[in-house]
C-alpha cells in the first residue's frame, strides 16, 4: 500500500519453517482452491456469497479445524479494533460514519463452527475428520458482506465498489498454528498462502467490473451480468467495479494491461503501469499472471496493492498518481508474489516496493524523479518524524520489526517502514556493486516466489553475496542507527 504522507546472526532454517510449509518445496504439491460464487446487489449495499473451499494439507502435521480471516467483519458498528485512525477518518468516511460487516450464516462438512478471535474476525470451523498430510477436504461458507460508505479497501467508495478481501480467507500456518490478522488502521494487517481462484461474480449490467483473475466466460440476463474469471497461484483476489469507468489498455509480453479510470485518462498512468511491469519483470524475475488492471477508485491512502490488481486513489495530481501506479506495480513482487509477514515486518514489503519503485524512475529518468531527489525526500521526513516524537515523548522507537498494533498511527508507520526501509536499501545498495544488489534481489525472488519469506530470508539474499552486511541490518532493524 501506498501511504500519503534483527539479528546479526541470521539463522535462516530455523525462521523459514515458521512460514514455508514443506509442500513449496514440492513442485507437485497441491495448492489450496477457493471457487467463489458472489452476486452483488447495488440497492442494499450487499454481496451474497458461497465459498467452496478446498484444502490441501501440504504440512508435516495433521489438522482437526481450520481458521479463516473475515476482514469485512472489521467495519462494523461496535468493532473493538478501528479500521480507520481519527487522523484519515473524514477522508475515508466522505457521507459520515457508515459501517459494514460479514456474516457467516452457514458451513458445510464440518461437526461445528464459530466466530470469534480477537475482534469476531475469525471463522473456526470443526472438520469431520482430521486431515493427515497429503490429505485434502472441501467445506463451503455461506456469507453477506455489507458494505459501509467508505473509502476503503471494501465498501462503497466515490466513484466505485471495492471489494478487497471480500471472502473468508484461509489463515496463514504457522509453527505456532494459524496465523490471525486483527485488522489494524496502520498498514496492511494480511498475512497468506497462495491458492489458486475461481469467482463467478454477478453485478448490474450497468457496472464495469474490473477483477484480479482473467475473465474466462461472461453472460447477460435481466439487467444483470455474470462473469467468470481465474487466477492461480495467488495470495488474494479483489475486484472493483463502477458505472464510470473508462478503460484503456496494452498487451506487454503476453500480458493484458489495463487502466480503469473514473474520468478522462491522459494515458500516464497505463503508461506508467506496463512500463513498471516491463521493468521489473527484467530486473527481478517474471510476472507470472495474464493479466494486470490497475483501478482508479476512493481510496483514504493513495493504492492498494492486489495480485494482478491494483486500486489507485482517485483525485491525486497525475504525478503523484504515476508514482503509486510505479509503487504498487512494485508490490506484484514484493508481497504478491514473495510473501511476507505484513503483521510485524511491515517493511519488508513497503520498503522494497519503495525502493524498486526509486530504481525505476532511475532508470526512466522521462518521468522526472531521480534517485536522488527520492532519498533525500524520505530522509528529510524520516529526520522531521524523530525530531517531532523526540520533542515529544522525549525517545523515539526506531525498531522496525514491529506488529502493526504497536505504531502510534501512520505517520510512524510511514516513516518506519516506507522512509527509514528506502533509506536502509540505499545505504545497502552502496555496499554492493549495483550488479550485487539487483542479483541479491533476483535471488530472493527466485527462493520464496510463492512463498512467505521470513524477514531472515531477505537478509541472507544479500548476506550470501559474501559481503559482511549483518552489521548494517541489525543497526537499522533494531534501531541503533542514527539517520
Amino acid at each position: 500500500m501506498k501511504k500519503l504522507i534483527c539479528l546479526a546472526t541470521v539463522i535462516i532454517t530455523a525462521f523459514a519453517a515458521v512460514f514455508v510449509c514443506s509442500c513449496a518445496k514440492k513442485e507437485t504439491a497441491q495448492r489450496s482452491e477457493y471457487d467463489i460464487t458472489a452476486a452483488y446487489d447495488a440497492e442494499t449495499r450487499e454481496l451474497t456469497g458461497r465459498e467452496l473451499f478446498t484444502f490441501y494439507n501440504c504440512y508435516d502435521n495433521e489438522f482437526t479445524q481450520l481458521k479463516f480471516n473475515l476482514y469485512g467483519n472489521a467495519f462494523r458498528e461496535g468493532a473493538k479494533i478501528k479500521p480507520v485512525s481519527d487522523s484519515i477518518k473524514q477522508r475515508a468516511y466522505y457521507a459520515g460514519e457508515s459501517y459494514g460487516s460479514l456474516t457467516v450464516s452457514a458451513v458445510e462438512n464440518c461437526s461445528g463452527w464459530s466466530v470469534d478471535g480477537e475482534d469476531e474476525n475469525i471463522l473456526t470451523v470443526v472438520l469431520l475428520e482430521t486431515v493427515y498430510p497429503g490429505q485434502s477436504v472441501q467445506i463451503a461458507i455461506d456469507y453477506t458482506l455489507a458494505l459501509a460508505k467508505i473509502n476503503h479497501r471494501t465498501g462503497v467508495a466515490q466513484g466505485a465498489v471495492n471489494l478487497g478481501n471480500f471472502y473468508p480467507q484461509l489463515c496463514a500456518y504457522t509453527s505456532g498454528g494459524f496465523l490471525e490478522c486483527p485488522y489494524y488502521p496502520c498498514g496492511d494487517p494480511f498475512v497468506s498462502e497462495c491458492a489458486d481462484y475461481k469467482v463467478t461474480f454477478d453485478a448490474p449490467e450497468s457496472f464495469v467490473v474490473a477483477a484480479s483473475g482473467r475473465e474466462e466466460s461472461a453472460s447477460a440476463a435481466d439487467g444483470r451480468r455474470k462473469a467468470q474469471y481465474s487466477l492461480t497461484n495467488a495470495r488474494d483476489f479483489a475486484i472493483v467495479l463502477s458505472e464510470d469507468f473508462t478503460v484503456d489498455s496494452r498487451v506487454e509480453n503476453g500480458v493484458e494491461i489495463k487502466y480503469y479510470s473514473l474520468g478522462e485518462s491522459d494515458g500516464s498512468g497505463l503508461k506508467a503501469a506496463a512500463e513498471s511491469l516491463e521493468y521489473f519483470g527484467e530486473t527481478f524475475g517474471k510476472y507470472i499472471y495474464p493479466t494486470y488492471s490497475v483501478v482508479e477508485t476512493g481510496f483514504c491512502y493513495g493504492g492498494m496493492e492486489y495480485p494482478a490488481l491494483s486500486m489507485i486513489a482517485s483525485g491525486q495530481q497525475a504525478q503523484d498518481t504515476v508514482y503509486t501506479v510505479a509503487h504498487e506495480t512494485a508490490h506484484q513482487w514484493w508481497w504478491g508474489m514473495v510473501g511476507s509477514n505484513q503483521l510485524d515486518c511491515g517493511w519488508q514489503d513497503e520498503g522494497l516496493a519503495e525502493y524498486s519503485t526509486l530504481m525505476f524512475f532511475e532508470n526512466n529518468p522521462d518521468y522526472g524523479y531521480t534517485r536522488a531527489a527520492i532519498v533525500d525526500g524520505a530522509t528529510r521526513a524520516y529526520r522531521a518524524f524523530f525530531s517531532v516524537y523526540s520533542q515529544l515523548n522525549g525517545s523515539v522507537n526506531t525498531t522496525m520489526n514491529r506488529s502493526l498494533g504497536e505504531y502510534s498511527g501512520e505517520f510512524e508507520y510511514a516513516n518506519i517502514a516506507y522512509n527509514k526501509a528506502l533509506i536502509m536499501f540505499d545505504f545497502l545498495r552502496k555496499s554492493l556493486s549495483d550488479e550485487e544488489f539487483t542479483g541479491c534481489l533476483k535471488n530472493y525472488f527466485d527462493k520464496y516466489s510463492g512463498k512467505i519469506a521470513p524477514y531472515e530470508g531477505l537478509i541472507a539474499a544479500f548476506t550470501s553475496c559474501g559481503k559482511d552486511l549483518e552489521g548494517l541490518f541489525s543497526s537499522f532493524i533494531e534501531g541503533k542507527i542514527l539517520i
